[in-house]
């Protein structure tokens, strides 16, 4: 088991429920796939510094979670469908 970070930016204009289901929906992708969560950080609405999607601003969620090697990129693939997140990242430490 590899040690991961994963920065998720999602869209803006989601409600305040929506978001918290969005963020459980990715630790639960990571248990699903064989890892375990070991921290979450919501940081919040903050600006891009480029538009996606014509947002100007977004919503940030951090992860950092171990997980196989072969997970990872199940959960890109996963995130990329999802229609409320811009983009992800994910990083191993």
């Amino acid at each position: 088991m590899n040690n991961y970070e994963g920065i998720f930016i999602l869209k803006p204009d989601i409600k305040e429920e929506d978001l918290k289901t969005a963020c459980k929906a990715i630790g639960d992708l990571v248990a699903k796939n064989g890892g375990n969560v070991k921290k979450e950080d919501a940081w919040g609405k903050k600006p891009l510094s480029y538009p996606i999607n014509k947002f100007k601003e977004a919503y940030y969620y951090k992860l950092d979670f171990e997980a196989p090697s072969d997970a990872v990129a199940k959960l890109e693939g996963s995130c990329k469908m999802n229609v409320e997140i811009l983009r992800v990242m994910i990083t191993r430490r």
